[in-house]
């Protein structure tokens, strides 16, 4: 019985392998099924390795680093011109003579004679004084055509503390002839158009600087008188006052209160006239900063009380990463025309004229700079009006000898352009052109005279040798 089954199964094993075999032979495909595998999965996180921290500079930079700079242009002047040979200077803290003792002497075409002198080295630990002395005389060939001039200046200064004391005097001898005349139809001794005129001044002042508070305060007062004579009779007298007050709230900015007052007294053989003048002038400077100026509101009361509105205002602004200062602004100033100041003008006038006080107005724009390091330029476009400007005219007629000039007032607008050109060679030498145009409107007489609507200037300085300069003007 037991066999049997063993037996049995073999042939069933036998067979479906024979069925197998002929199934592969013959391709045969078997009917789809899938096939599942299933396997344990565990994930597993990889440790991060643990950096280890080492101190240690960084790398060195071998690169050569490129760098630029934008620097504006320059423009510097080595070449320095000596001041003018009057050694002194009203107002300063200490006297600037060119030398300590110098005396000069020449001699010129038309008999002209020429001496200049001064004593400097009048000095001790608190003071110190100066001498000038000086006088220049021509004689043409026309009958009468000769002037003479001669001064003396002197001046000290004082030390004492925070003041600064300072005084002044100045002695003047001006000398003409009106020659001027038709010389066949006048015949004039010389006494008879002889001219001198005679100025003696004196000034005295004080310079005093506090601190108040930690700040900066200036005060300077001074006073003045003098006299002018003239042939005829004629003198002129006048008295000043003149008491600035300086403050800086900070480095950039100051306060600046000034007052002054001048009174003059004209006599000549006709009439006496009085000529006054008093202002206050409040403002303010900017002293740092792109935008650098000042700003004053004057209030003038003139002759006869005539009161008047005098501003100054005056701004300059540098163009960034240029060398141009461009620059405007509206001044105002009121001139008295005293006989001094108008036969300084023209000495051959009459000594008999009415007064009348100029008032003076300019608008003006104006830019400067240069060009590389040897030309510097400058340009200015202003509107003028000039209220009682003084012109000179002869006096009209058949039987007038024409002489002497008479003063006629105007009232007159003009519009100006000016130039300036100066090329400078480092200590060598230098060149320099100017020129002023005038267009003259809007007044009462055919021409604005003694009032020249061009004007032209040239000067030329050498420097062939240490120590000298050779300077020509045109």
């Amino acid at each position: 019985m037991g066999v049997k089954p063993l037996i049995l199964l073999a042939l069933l094993l036998t067979a479906a392998q024979s069925v197998t075999a002929q199934n592969a032979a013959g391709d045969t495909v078997l009917k789809g099924s899938t096939i599942e595998v299933i396997q344990a999965y565990k994930p597993v996180v990889k440790k991060a390795p643990k950096p280890e921290w080492v101190p240690q500079l960084p790398p060195k930079d071998t690169v050569r680093p490129t760098l630029t700079f934008d620097v504006p242009q320059q423009t510097l002047y080595y070449s320095y011109t000596s001041e003018p040979l009057r050694p002194l200077a009203l107002g300063k803290d200490s006297l600037k003579i060119p030398f300590a003792n110098y005396i000069k002497a020449g001699a010129g075409n038309l008999s002209t004679l020429y001496l200049d002198a001064g004593l400097g080295n009048i000095k001790g630990e608190n003071y110190e004084a100066g001498i000038h002395l000086h006088h220049l005389s021509q004689k043409g060939g026309i009958k009468a055509q000769q002037v003479a001039l001669s001064g003396l200046e002197a001046e000290g200064i004082y030390r004492q503390k925070e003041n600064i004391w300072h005084a002044a005097v100045e002695a003047e001898r001006n000398q003409y002839f009106y020659y001027g005349y038709d010389h066949s139809r006048f015949d004039y001794n010389s006494d008879s158009i002889k001219q001198t005129y005679t100025t003696i001044k004196l000034n005295a002042g004080l310079q005093k600087a506090l601190n108040i508070s930690g700040k900066k305060v200036f005060f300077n007062p001074t006073v003045n008188a003098s006299l002018y004579t003239a042939r005829n009779n004629t003198s002129e007298t006048s008295l000043g006052l003149n008491a600035p007050f300086h403050y800086w709230p900070d480095s950039t900015l100051e306060v600046v209160v000034s007052l002054s007052i001048s009174l003059t007294q004209l006599k000549t053989t006709i009439a006496n006239g009085g000529n006054n003048l008093a202002e206050l002038l409040p403002g303010v400077i900017l002293h740092q900063g792109k935008v650098t100026g000042h700003g004053y509101l004057g209030f003038a009361a003139g002759k006869d009380g005539k009161i008047s509105v005098l501003p100054d205002v005056v701004a300059d602004y540098n163009i960034p990463a240029t060398i141009l200062t461009l620059s405007g602004g509206w001044q105002a100033l009121i001139r008295k025309n005293t006989y001094e100041q108008l036969t300084t003008e023209n000495p051959y006038i009459f000594n008999n004229f009415f007064i009348k006080q100029l008032r003076k107005d300019e608008l003006f724009a104006n830019i400067r700079g240069s060009y590389r390091t040897h030309i510097a330029y400058n340009l200015r476009a202003s509107w003028w009006n000039f209220t009682n400007l003084p012109t000179y005219i002869n006096y009209p007629g058949p039987l007038a000898d024409l002489k002497q000039f008479y003063v006629v007032y105007d009232d007159v607008s003009a519009l100006s352009i000016s130039g300036g050109m100066r090329y400078t060679e480092s200590e060598k030498w230098s060149a320099g052109v100017s020129v002023y145009f005038y267009s003259f409107y809007q007044g009462t007489l055919a021409h604005v005279w003694h009032e020249p609507a061009l004007k032209m200037r040239g000067d030329l300085s050498v420097i062939p040798a240490k120590g000298l300069t050779i300077t020509a003007y045109a």
